[in-house]
């Protein structure tokens, strides 16, 4: 064995030993990046529900946040992020509504905050700061009227502040869900909670002029809060997701609601979620979808080093995370996987695929798993779009991007297709290939003139627009290589790869962006699959080794979603893309 050869076997060793250490019982769980967009509202929420028992957890949220501002006097969603405009107006109002008077820290840090907010608003006024956070949106309202709400609440939107908070059609969630589509809602799906709750705060406050919607409004609330309470998970937590419960319980006290059984519940959470260092992360935990992609990375050099228990463990622990009922929050039928193993995750394509995939690599031959799959793979036909592409949550829901179709969650269905539909019933394989041909369809018509393609879930602070081709074309290159593998598209996707290798032989998320373990894992996992091995890939293996201290260090680096509005990092993501990399690397060496 070479030198070079001993090199790369030994960092695929410590990095798949550095994953698989990582499981904890029966599956990995991973660990989100404190916030300080969650720590912000939670603080917040707590401060309404005005209960003194919670002073000193407000108080350590406050001193987590003094304590994580940015020198510039801004703040980003994660510890490690450049600041932006939305988490650093939600921590400037939270300073001054839960913080203590007379704090000198506080003082300071409001501050070099207002400085910042100033520079790149023209004020503090209302008008100013409404202007500016509707702009960073654009016709998408579902972060920014709950943003400015929260300003409203906290005193800094002057006499007439609910002027600045957009009124909400929340009366629309009376209405049957098959409507959705139709009813043009300016927030996305996985928001009806804030529909709901911030909708109703704002007619509270103040109630529109014409009559009509006023008495829509007001005959329809008491019907709309019995939705919220039916659609709230036993654990309280939207989603299991910090600011969206937060955003429920500042509203539904607001509104003269404190006493709905939601609000007690959503405050519950969050006492819950909170961690000793006084933040809270973005959302509770990403357990399915961290799993799915360590079987997945592992998989691809082989699970039989694995024992036979901790497969089954995995497997049937996969298996109980399939949702065998219509989901109350989006009407979604059976077949669908979530995010989290926790009763607040919602079924959602990326996830599905995921676990699809996992499941075929853990067991694919056992009838348990073949029937769960064949209800999965129905699901995600389900959920495909007329334009042939695949969308997070629900089919056709309006016309905001977050529920559009995306070229990453297309290209990870197109895997999961591609490896079940052979294992289907005849009928179920004529389906599945015809949502092939669409799907493939779709990825052509989406890519861009340069080669590349555009991720919703994953974006990067350095490329202008905070997105991330090479996060979406290395996963589109893995999945047309499954059923494209001649297309001129796969070959201009390969070529953008290639193209965009950073001097220092990693890669970022594009335009000469700093290298990053994950960035990096993701695209020579895609050259590798493609069968590319030459200088590009020894110089982007020698990168991996020198970003992750030769397989013993995993910084994270900040990711972004929601187009790349809301950021957060996630332990086990330089380790799971580094893992595929170096399993791909290996199964090519021995090949």
């Amino acid at each position: 064995m070479s030198s070079l050869a001993g090199t790369a076997q030994s960092l695929r060793d410590r990095v798949r030993a550095s994953l698989v250490q990582e499981r904890s019982g029966s599956h990995w769980t991973g660990h989100l990046s404190a916030s300080a967009l969650s720590t912000a509202i939670a603080a917040v929420a707590l401060r309404c529900a005005g209960s003194a028992g919670d002073q000193a957890i407000i108080d350590a949220g406050v001193a987590w946040l003094t304590g994580h501002q940015n020198q510039d006097g801004s703040w980003g969603d994660t510890i490690a992020s450049k600041g932006n405009l939305s988490t650093t107006v939600l921590v400037w109002a939270a300073l001054g509504y839960a913080g203590r008077p007379a704090d000198p820290a506080l003082e300071r840090a409001n501050a070099r905050a207002e400085a910042w907010i100033t520079a790149r608003t023209g004020g503090l006024d209302a008008a100013a700061l409404s202007s500016a956070v509707e702009a960073r949106y654009g016709e998408d309202r579902t972060f920014a009227v709950p943003i400015m709400m929260l300003c409203a609440i906290c005193g800094k939107l002057g006499d007439d502040p609910w002027r600045f908070v957009r009124p909400l059609p929340f009366e629309f969630a009376a209405c049957p869900r098959g409507w959705f589509r139709f009813l043009n809602l300016q927030v996305v799906s996985y928001a009806l909670p804030a529909l709901i709750s911030v909708g109703l705060v704002r007619f509270r406050r103040r109630p529109p002029g014409n009559p009509l919607s006023r008495l829509a409004r007001a005959c329809t609330a008491r019907r709309t809060l019995r939705l919220l309470e039916e659609i709230q998970p036993r654990s309280g937590g939207f989603l299991e997701a910090i600011p969206l419960t937060g955003f429920v319980a500042i509203s539904l006290i607001a509104a003269g609601e404190a006493a709905h059984p939601s609000v007690e519940r959503c405050l519950a959470f969050l006492r819950r979620t909170r961690r000793d260092d006084g933040s809270w992360p973005i959302d509770v935990d990403l357990s399915t979808w961290v799993s799915t992609g360590a079987i997945n990375a592992l998989a691809i050099g082989g699970l039989a080093d694995l024992e036979g228990s901790l497969r089954k463990g995995l497997c049937d622990w996969l298996l109980g995370q399939q949702h065998r009922q219509i989901h109350p929050y989006t009407s979604a039928p059976p077949g669908g996987f979530a995010w989290t193993d926790l009763p607040g995750g919602v079924p959602d394509a990326d996830d599905t695929a995921g676990a699809l995939i996992a499941l075929h690599h853990l067991d694919r031959g056992k009838p348990a798993v073949i029937a769960a799959a064949a209800l999965a793979i129905t699901w995600l036909i389900s959920l495909q779009n007329r334009d042939g592409g695949i969308p997070t949550f629900c089919r056709g829901w309006g016309a905001l991007e977050f529920d559009r179709s995306a070229p990453d969650l297309t290209a990870h269905a197109l895997i999961a297709f591609a490896l079940w539909r052979d294992w289907l019933p005849a009928k179920q394989r004529v389906l599945v290939g015809r949502a092939i041909e669409r799907c493939a369809a779709y990825l052509r018509a989406s890519q861009r003139q340069d080669g590349s393609w555009v991720p919703l879930w994953f974006g990067n602070e350095g490329v202008p627009g905070d997105l991330n081709p090479t996060y979406a074309t290395a996963r589109v290159v893995n999945g047309l290589l499954m059923v494209r593998p001649q297309g001129e598209e796969l070959r201009r996707g390969i070529a953008w790869l290639r193209a965009n290798q950073n001097a220092d032989g990693g890669w970022g998320g594009g335009d000469g962006t700093a290298s990053s373990i994950e960035e990096t894992g993701l695209a020579l996992d895609a050259l590798l699959a493609a069968g590319v091995d030459d200088g590009a890939v020894a110089a982007g293996m020698a990168a991996l080794r020198r970003l992750t201290c030769d397989g013993t260090s995993f910084p994270c680096a900040p990711i972004g979603f929601y187009f790349a509005k809301l950021w957060y990092s996630e332990r086990l993501y330089p380790m799971i893309f580094a893992s595929s990399a170096c399993e791909r690397h290996a199964a090519m060496r021995r090949a």
